[in-house]
Order: C-alpha cells, then structure tokens, then sequence
C-alpha cells in the first residue's frame, strides 16, 4: 500500500462509468458499499451537450435511490474512454463518442452538480479499483489487463496509478505482438488488441465458419444472426468446441507474451486480468497466459511470486476505482503522472 498516511474522506462518492452505448453511475459509502445506483442510454449521437445533461441525471438518480443528499457527496468520479487529462478533465476523441474532439467534461459537469468532478480513463480506474477494493490489496506494483472489446491496461507503480507525462500510458492492447499481423483499430497492424480482444476473436470464428469448420456455434447463437457475446463463445468453448479452443488458445498465447513482456519490462508483485471476456471464460482461461508468460520471463528465479489473477470487483471495477479518485483529489492527492 501507499506509504504514508492517507486523509479519511468523509461523505458518499458517486462513481459513473460513461460507455458508447450507456452510462452507470453508483453511490459508494464510506465502507466502500455501493448503496444507489442507476443506468441510463448514452445517446453519443445527440451530441455532447445531451450527453453530459444525461450524465448530470444519471448521478441525481443514482443519488436519489440511495437517498443521499449533494451536501453529502464529496465529489463524482468519471471513468471515460479514450485520452484523458485527469488534471484539467478534459476527454480527447474518445471512440464510439462522435464529436467528442476536445471536451472539458469535468468542468462542465461540476457546474450542472455543483460538487467537484474528477476525470479518468475508464481502465486506469479499473486497474485503480482492483489495486485499492479487489484483486490487489497489500500490493505496491501491479498492472491490470483488461480484455473485452478491446485491450485496455492500467499501472500502479509504487502505490500509485502511473499515467505518463502525456497521460498515454498503459496501452497495452497497442502493443504490437506480431509484426505485420492484423489490422487493429487504430490502423496499424499486429497489436495485441487485433489480436486477443473479444472483437478479435468474433473476427477469427466468423472465418473460420465462412471457412466451413465445424462448431457448435450456430446452435448456440439460436438463429440470432450469430451472435457471438462474451457468454456465448464461453458455452462453446466448455463444451469443447474446436474452431473456439483453436482460436481461444492463439488469443491466449499473445496475452501471454504481452504479460511476459509487462512482467520483464516492470517487474510488477501482481498481474490482474479483467474485462468481460476474461469473466465469462473464468479463472481457467489464465492457466496458459501463466504458462506462456513463465515461460519468456527473463528472470525465471521467483517465477511464481509474478501473481496472474483474476479480478475480483467484475463490471464494478471502474466503479469503485472512481470512488478511490474522488477520495484521492479530495485528499488533496494529486495525479501522480511520471
């Protein structure tokens, strides 16, 4: 943990997690207990005034059903997608938020609530949620890897969240694994992200049925077009389907060496895997990430000691990591940047 001593907070946090698609925004007491929430549409294509109006509502609702006036929250914590500066809360270009070019989100939102409003990435606060309430409690260097429609990371170096001098760092799922491979999102080729992100995976099982391989997929999806959520590929591969196992396992083996190079580059107590795909394959989906990446340590003395885990605080994660941001600038603990 954070040497020295930290101030105590008083007062309820409230904790919004802002998607392309919908918001949640949550009512975090002082025993760290989520005691109102609510959810609400994004609506990203109404432009940002709507949605930084829907996001003021959201958190009134959420405040509301935990029966919790503003003159006893201490501040709200945003977990936003994309390039953040958490110091002036401003959002850069985040994706699936058309028209979010430059935008002074903290600011404004704090003029519609009348509290104080920290901004974050959405998986920097999920690394910080994991570090303080979850996987990684007692830790002082942990990373978190989050896999789900795409490949985000976060870094807790010496007690404290590291967002680089240009506030760009933890991108792992930008990393380039493969030279030359698949083209990622963000136009390049080979990143881990075109290549073990759920998007990636849908990608390699819809080939491989354009391709004629067998699977138990189509059954699975019930006709919907198939559709292939998180839960549905984790049916298939328990149930041993093979175009699933093959492609799971190639996602596997690049988490691997992506954790490998993290584990050799920074030498961290605690790797924390998170994300929805990681959830609906469960613990065991880590076993060959363990394997691989042990496998191309640098230092192979103490292995075991590097932990690989799962998660613990699930889709809340960034949830709680925004009540520790609150806490934090409350606090008067600035972002530790470098």
């Amino acid at each position: 943990m954070p040497t020295g001593k930290r101030k105590e907070v008083a007062g309820h946090t409230i904790s919004i997690d802002l998607g392309g698609t919908k918001m949640l925004a949550a009512v975090v007491d002082g025993q760290d207990q989520i005691v109102g929430r609510a959810k609400m549409k994004t609506m990203a294509r109404q432009g940002v005034d709507e949605v930084i109006q829907r996001l003021a509502e959201t958190a009134q609702q959420a405040a509301d059903k935990a029966r919790v006036k503003w003159d006893q929250v201490a501040g709200v914590g945003i977990g936003a997608p994309g390039p953040v500066d958490p110091e002036a809360g401003v959002v850069y270009n985040p994706p699936n938020l058309p028209g979010w070019k430059k935008v002074s989100l903290g600011p404004r939102l704090a003029d519609l609530l009348g509290v104080p409003v920290y901004v974050e990435n959405d998986v920097n606060l999920g690394t910080l949620g994991e570090y303080r309430m979850g996987a990684g409690r007692g830790t002082r260097d942990m990373v978190g890897i989050f896999v789900g429609t795409g490949v985000g990371g976060g870094l807790i170096l010496d007690g404290k969240l590291r967002t680089g001098f240009r506030h760009a760092a933890g991108e792992l799922g930008h990393m380039v694994v493969l030279a030359d491979g698949p083209v990622c999102g963000c136009g390049r080729r080979g990143c881990l992200e075109a290549l073990a992100s759920r998007t990636a995976v849908e990608r390699d099982i819809r080939l491989g049925l354009q391709a004629g391989r067998e699977s138990l997929i189509p059954e699975l999806s019930k006709g919907r077009s198939l559709r292939l959520t998180s839960s549905v590929i984790a049916k298939a591969f328990h149930k041993g389907d093979p175009l699933v196992a093959d492609v799971i396992r190639r996602a596997q083996w690049y988490l691997g060496l992506l954790t490998a190079s993290v584990v050799n580059l920074l030498d961290p107590e605690m790797v924390v895997f998170g994300g929805g795909v990681v959830e609906a394959l469960d613990d065991a989906f880590l076993d060959p990430i363990r394997v691989t990446a042990r496998q191309h340590y640098i230092q192979k003395m103490d292995a075991g000691r590097v932990r690989i885990v799962p998660g613990k605080l699930g889709d809340y994660a960034a949830v709680f990591g925004a009540a520790a941001l609150v806490r934090d600038r409350a606090a008067g603990i600035p972002p530790a940047r470098d």
